[in-house]
């Protein structure tokens, strides 16, 4: 079956940076779109990026563009999320995402941008 499991999630000072890893199984990880999303407390959970394995082509929300860079190990079933200049605003968990037919979501990993 498919599973998504993020890891690298953490606490962080403004500027600073973290990079999250979802490991993904259960399906051809090479061929799908995958994304990023995050959810702020009491907030709507919003797309941050996707990336097109198949082609490569990647794109961010505004917010994150220039800061956060999404990439894929093929080899390795595995989706990350590189964050820099990390904001207080960018505290939310963070989820890895797939749509193949049915949308499947990992767990999510906790990112807190406190100083």
């Amino acid at each position: 079956q498919v599973q998504l499991v993020e890891s690298g999630g953490g606490l962080v000072q403004p500027g600073g940076s973290l990079r999250l890893s979802c490991a993904a199984s259960g399906f051809t990880f090479s061929v799908y779109d995958m994304s990023w999303y995050r959810q702020a407390p009491g907030k709507k959970r919003e797309l941050v990026a996707t990336i097109d394995n198949l082609h490569g082509s990647t794109n961010y929300a505004d917010s994150v563009r220039g800061r956060f860079t999404i990439s894929s190990d093929i080899a390795n079933n595995t989706l990350y999320l590189q964050m820099n200049s990390l904001q207080f605003e960018d505290t939310a968990v963070y989820y890895c995402h797939v749509q193949i037919i049915y949308t499947y979501w990992g767990r999510g990993s906790q990112v807190t941008v406190s100083s």
